[in-house]
């Protein structure tokens, strides 16, 4: 049997974690669909809406990656270069070691669709077995993105 793999979907909105019935998850669904295509092995979701705050989502960092033994963490949202988008310091504080050719590959790809994406701050990190992957905001960029790096997650892993 298989092992069940455990996935972090973290979105970072002030106004989607207030009333996520009246804005929806529409960046959250979108990393979930990618993820519906690419992975055929047994895995699970935890996902989470959270508002952009610092401490926050350090906390939930560590929940995801310690306390629920996710193997990836997917965030969305907070990468531009907005005051409260925290995401990327978040990320860069908790991980021990950080791969930012993972943003660079992303804003490519990115900037064949749009000029903007040169201001996404996306980046990834390690944090003991796990990898965190910051994804920007809009679920268009999302797939795109994810589509670009997500076959390096399998060697990161198992590196």
């Amino acid at each position: 049997m298989e092992k069940e793999i455990i996935i972090g979907v973290l979105q970072m909105s002030d106004r989607a974690s207030l009333d996520t019935n009246a804005y929806s998850s529409l960046s959250g669904d979108a990393i979930l669909e990618v993820l519906t295509s690419y992975i055929k092995s047994p895995y699970r979701t935890i996902f989470n809406i959270i508002p952009d705050e610092y401490d926050l989502i350090l906390k939930t960092f560590h929940t995801l990656a310690v306390e629920e033994k996710c193997c990836l963490i997917l965030t969305t949202g907070g990468t531009g270069p907005a005051k409260r988008d925290v995401t990327v310091e978040a990320t860069e504080a908790f991980c021990q070691k950080i791969l930012p050719g993972f943003g660079e590959l992303m804003r490519m790809e990115s900037l064949k669709y749009v000029p903007t994406a040169i201001l996404s701050r996306q980046t990834a990190g390690i944090y003991e077995n796990t990898l965190i992957v910051n994804l920007p905001g809009k679920p268009a960029a999302i797939s795109q993105c994810l589509q670009a790096v997500f076959l390096l997650y399998l060697i990161v892993l198992t590196s």
